[in-house]
């Protein structure tokens, strides 16, 4: 057992570190089959074998990582990484800092284990501790605020459905059923002033993030009319994300819907289309890994849609898998210029994947994330230079800037930097601003959106814009275009993983259907 101690020991750590979800019965179980003296050396060697094919599997289906078929899934991808971003995703994972402090530990418990029987006090500790645990669930339960039901209509200004202890199977069925009959029904389009619409969706960039690297101030956040400051992306990958958008039509639908067909009136190009909109699309990257443009060119729901080719266009750096990312300016400036052969307004969805995990500036040695403010500030400068270069050409616009979801820029107490298979809070909250080029009207100060919102708002938004143009001289002032805008709360949801916003952090449900409370 003397060996079989450290594995049940790093459990316990994951456990407290908040990692790793102990089946107490199960562990306590295996425990005693270990503790069974065994004379003959065979019978030693056939149980050390079969613990070890239980052991492994066991602790992953414990952890909080992806279901097991996600990360198959995921292996084809990984394998697609470049050898630099490799390496720098082992250094994040096994940092010095840990293996100095492993190999301590594990000097450490042999001296300690010559002294003391170590197999005792985790014997002691997986007797212990799940006892502990249901009593303080009990006494939570005992102490139970009262619950906010999801309701059909808005919540009255600064109010959230905020979910209640204990009662998270509960919120999310809710939550689902009343996402289901949510839509969006754009009125016909104000022709008086009509405008171009620009999403501009970026891939790894939440709050946190700017936070994380300083820019918070960048000048690009200022220019905006709209700012939604609790916006939820719900996802923390980009296929999701940007069939999530695509769709904003309609409510949160469920992750596995994803990949099928939406019900009609739910794809937002489709409807743009409707309203005299010519849908196009642009990206500053070949959109091949995980079939990302795939995803987007399936839920454009337009036909005879095409990527605009990037041929000519300047690459800015290396990408996580080796492939080129263009600059983005330059990718939204040849848009720019081949859209002004297209009579009529005309929707854009650009997506850019400049801030993503691993890629690499030429001629630096520094990682993803030591890049990541430099990254993160020339993208938003572009993003402005681009509007000023719509400024100057007079033409009307509606700018939109979405991000994807986060880049986890600084990890948290269950994931390294970087990794994202945990939708939290800190990763799905992003910012979102709208702004206006060429608004002749009284501007007055950014209208700042501080409900907790997702793509219905957005889409709200921009029905509300595109049905009574702000652009033309009579049109009301900017707040009437955001007043009563849908609320949606923070729900992040990947394969097996939902997340829920509480008032101390968050909970998540994991593969077992477990809810594990998270700050």
């Amino acid at each position: 057992m003397a060996s079989w101690n450290l594995y049940f020991l790093l459990k316990l750590y994951l456990y407290f570190k908040g990692s790793l979800v102990p089946l107490w019965g199960v562990n306590l179980l295996f425990i005693l089959v270990l503790i069974v003296p065994l004379r003959r050396r065979w019978l030693r060697v056939v149980r050390a074998l079969a613990g070890l094919a239980v052991a492994f599997p066991l602790m992953y289906y414990e952890s909080t990582l992806p279901p097991f078929a996600h990360l198959v899934e995921q292996f084809g991808g990984i394998m697609k990484f470049d050898t630099r971003y490799l390496l720098e995703l082992a250094s994040r994972f096994f940092p010095a800092t840990l293996l100095a402090g492993a190999a301590a530990a594990l000097v450490a418990y042999f001296v300690i284990n010559r002294w003391v029987r170590v197999s005792t006090f985790v014997l002691i500790a997986f007797l212990v501790l799940p006892v502990w645990r249901s009593a303080e669930t009990q006494l939570r339960a005992l102490s139970r605020p009262v619950t906010v039901a999801m309701a059909n209509v808005p919540a009255p200004a600064g109010a959230q459905p905020m979910v209640a202890a204990g009662d998270y199977d509960g919120f999310l069925a809710r939550f689902r059923q009343t996402e289901a009959t949510r839509k969006v029904s754009f009125k016909p389009a104000d022709t008086r002033a009509r405008f171009d619409i620009i999403l501009i969706h970026i891939c790894s960039l939440a709050w946190d993030d700017l936070r994380a690297a300083k820019a918070l101030h960048n000048p690009l956040l200022s220019h905006f009319d709209y700012l939604f400051t609790n916006f939820s992306s719900a996802v923390s990958y980009s296929g999701p994300a940007a069939i999530r958008l695509l769709r904003a039509d309609c409510g949160q639908a469920p992750h596995k819907d994803l990949y099928q067909r939406a019900p009609q009136g739910c794809y937002l190009m489709s409807t743009l289309k409707q309203e005299g909109y010519t849908p196009e699309v642009a990206l500053n990257h070949d959109g091949r890994f995980d079939d990302f443009i795939g995803d987007v060119m399936r839920n454009i729901e337009v036909p005879d849609v095409k990527p605009m080719s990037l041929e000519g266009v300047p690459t800015a750096m290396q990408a996580f898998d080796g492939s080129p990312i263009r600059d983005d300016f330059a990718t939204l400036d040849r848009w720019w210029k081949n859209r002004q052969s297209v009579a009529g307004p005309v929707a854009l969805y650009y997506n850019t994947i400049t801030m993503h995990d691993g890629n690499h500036l030429p001629d630096s040695n520094l990682t993803s994330v030591q890049s990541y403010p430099l990254r993160v500030n020339k993208l938003m400068n572009e993003i402005d230079r681009f509007a000023d270069v719509i400024q100057a050409s007079g033409r009307k616009a509606v700018l939109v800037f979405v991000p994807e979801h986060g880049a986890a820029l600084d990890g948290d107490s269950g994931q390294i930097a970087g990794l994202r298979d945990i939708p939290t809070p800190k990763i799905i909250n992003i910012p979102v601003g709208v702004r206006l080029i060429n608004f002749t009207g009284t501007r007055g100060p950014t209208q700042i959106i501080r409900e907790h919102t997702s793509y219905l708002a957005l889409a709200q938004l921009l029905a509300n814009l595109v049905a009574d143009s702000p652009f033309r001289p009579d049109a009301p002032p900017l707040i009437h275009y955001a007043t009563d805008l849908p609320r949606t709360p923070m729900v992040g949801e990947n394969e097996g993983t939902v997340t829920l916003q509480t008032p101390k952090g968050y909970v998540m449900r994991n593969t077992s259907g477990d809810w594990v409370a998270e700050k």
